[in-house]
């Protein structure tokens, strides 16, 4: 149960340039570490306090770019190795608890409709920058580690599904994005046994606007507001409503060719429910063309 409030970290992560148009035929393969400090807010009804969480993930991902009836289209997988601990006071006895194996894997198609005309490499470099608007579905499977004994488990035992509107905007060498989307939940009927937990939608907005130096060298501010998620364990409410918002700053760094970092670092601005946490991840990509 803790643990699953620090996971809603997957559904605040904060995602500058999700809809960057790319040549078809480009190849991403990339390797992620990420690190989650901080406090867990719980519902209040609930008999634990002071709970406090450490996750670090490591994360392989492939992103394939191409042609879909004339339009730009990616199609990304990521698997994520997740191991953490947790604290906290479970009836005011100091408890801690650590968890480590397979994380939920994640698929992400996103098309580039207004444009995003499918270019060659060749086509692509004598393309004028203009409005990019997206849409993309993310789907999260159950296929991390789960006990149903267990208060704390690294898989959610659930689908995830989160449609996704885009539009990013460049402005000289500036750039400006927004994206909203909205995650839907289903239920997890292995909840502490045989419970039934629900989670009603949880409705997703950023905003990013950021510069970009030369290519491949960009810095980009970001915002989340996050609204909704109500669960329920077989029909009782919790009072976990989330009324959250964070704030982020990301990196891109080209490191020679064909490789390229990113460092993103970001908190909790206002949080009513789930984990006011620090976030810091660091990743390295290659790109090549087929």
């Amino acid at each position: 149960m803790l643990l699953l409030c620090v996971l809603r970290a997957s559904a605040q992560e904060l995602e500058p340039r999700a809809y960057s148009p790319a040549p078809v035929g480009t190849n991403f393969i990339g390797l992620t570490y990420s690190r989650l400090s901080g406090q867990v807010l719980t519902d209040p009804s609930l008999p634990v306090s002071n709970i406090h969480a450490d996750i670090n993930a490591v994360s392989l991902g492939y992103v394939r770019v191409f042609d879909l009836a004339g339009y730009t289209a990616q199609l990304g997988v990521l698997a994520p190795f997740v191991s953490g601990n947790v604290s906290g006071d479970v009836l005011d006895s100091p408890t801690q608890v650590h968890r480590a194996g397979l994380g939920d894997v994640r698929f992400r198609l996103a098309v580039d409709l207004l444009g995003g005309r499918a270019l060659t490499p060749e086509e692509f470099a004598r393309r004028v920058p203009g409005t990019i608007v997206g849409v993309s579905l993310t789907v999260v499977a159950p296929t991390g580690q789960y006990e149903p004994a267990h208060l704390v488990n690294v898989g959610t035992n659930r689908w995830a599904f989160k449609p996704e509107f885009g539009i990013s905007q460049p402005l000289g060498n500036w750039f400006l994005e927004a994206t909203a989307g909205v995650w839907l939940f289903t239920d997890n009927d292995s909840f502490l046994g045989n419970k039934r937990r629900s989670q009603a939608p949880l409705a997703a907005l950023q905003l990013h606007a950021g510069y970009t130096f030369h290519p491949g060298l960009w810095l980009a501010f970001d915002a989340g507001f996050y609204a909704g998620g109500t669960t329920t364990v077989n029909g009782v409410g919790n009072d976990d409503r989330q009324n959250n918002s964070r704030y982020g700053i990301t990196l891109a760094i080209p490191v020679t060719r064909g490789w390229s970092a990113k460092l993103a670092v970001s908190n909790g601005l206002l949080v009513r429910a789930g984990g006011n946490y620090k976030a810091i991840s660091l990743a390295l990509q290659y790109r090549w063309f087929n």
